[in-house]
């Protein structure tokens, strides 16, 4: 089960997201959702979501949009801690990555870039799936 699956600080600390960064695109972070979505889940998708829509703002710094495309950098990648391919706990390590960018980018995430990233998830998967997104 994916609750009994823990990725370590120092897990953690050993990712280098500056060499994720390269794999970072848009197009390869709209393939990923549209091809895994079910495997990545809605939560994950809402978050990475955020992330992307607040690198087009213009209130935020070069240093946090370098830390947020290193994380969805690594969300693209398939060379990952845990393999995305494992069902249930593939995207653990993804998931910590993202909380961790999301902490990084917390105060530059407005009301308008959770509705923006809202809005992308509902024209992808549907209504429905919003209504769960606090």
């Amino acid at each position: 089960m994916a609750e009994s699956i823990h990725v370590s600080e120092e897990e953690l600390r050993k990712i280098e997201l500056k060499k994720y960064e390269k794999n970072y695109s848009e197009a390869g972070l709209w393939d990923k959702i549209r091809h895994q979505a079910a495997a990545i889940g809605v939560r994950l998708i809402y978050e990475a979501l955020q992330l992307y829509y607040v690198t087009k703002a213009p209130h935020c710094p070069s240093m946090v949009k370098a830390g947020i495309y290193g994380a969805l950098g690594y969300l693209i990648s398939p060379i990952d801690l845990i393999a995305d391919l494992i069902p249930g706990i593939g995207y653990t390590d993804d998931a910590a990555v993202i909380a961790l960018a999301l902490v990084l980018a917390q105060a530059y995430i407005t009301d308008s870039i959770r509705q923006q990233a809202k809005d992308r998830i509902a024209q992808f998967l549907g209504e429905e799936y919003v209504s769960n997104l606090a």
